[in-house]
């Protein structure tokens, strides 16, 4: 079994809301934080290395990496081959900064996309932009409906009822 399949066992496994839970993924956001926190202070810098290396440098968990390593990957410039993921596999980390931000505003995370390292990577106004594209992506917009005695959209000139809206 790969090491991406255990992670989500592993945390998707337990109830969300019970204590267990709430344990592994309080951890988990605590040290997604402090990893993001050393990444967006050097954004030029590819880090780089086996997974277990990685874990070891940021003080994780080998699981819990995994976990980061494909929270983070849809943001990367070149994605990890993240579903045969090995402890020795080598992975690097070229960060796409506005789809990191991107990505952080869709899954909700405001501890990560507020963080204020932000302030140096992105102008306010950028980040807003990024902000409501995503939003605005989410909203469906409910397409506007043809009355039944108004002119038909195909255009031949007739009422709805009688044409494209006609019972067959």
């Amino acid at each position: 079994m790969g090491l991406l399949q255990e992670w989500r066992e592993y945390a998707y496994g337990v109830e969300l809301n019970s204590k267990e839970g709430k344990a592994i993924w309080d951890k988990y956001f605590e040290q997604e934080k402090a990893i993001y926190q050393q990444l967006l202070a050097a954004p030029e810098k590819v880090v780089s290395g086996t997974v277990q290396e990685l874990a070891d440098k940021y003080g994780m968990e080998l699981n819990y990496m995994v976990g980061f390593l494909d929270g983070i990957n849809e943001s990367l410039k070149e994605p990890n081959p993240i579903e045969e993921m090995e402890a020795d596999t080598v992975v690097k980390l070229p960060i796409d900064l506005e789809s990191l931000y991107y990505h952080m505003v869709e899954a909700g995370a405001d501890w990560l996309y507020e963080l204020p390292e932000w302030d140096e990577l992105l102008t306010p106004e950028r980040r807003k932009e990024l902000y409501r594209e995503q939003k605005k992506s989410g909203t469906i917009v409910k397409e506007r409906k043809v009355g039944r005695n108004e002119p038909c959209p195909c255009g031949s000139g007739k009422k709805y009822k009688y044409c494209c809206g006609r019972a067959k």
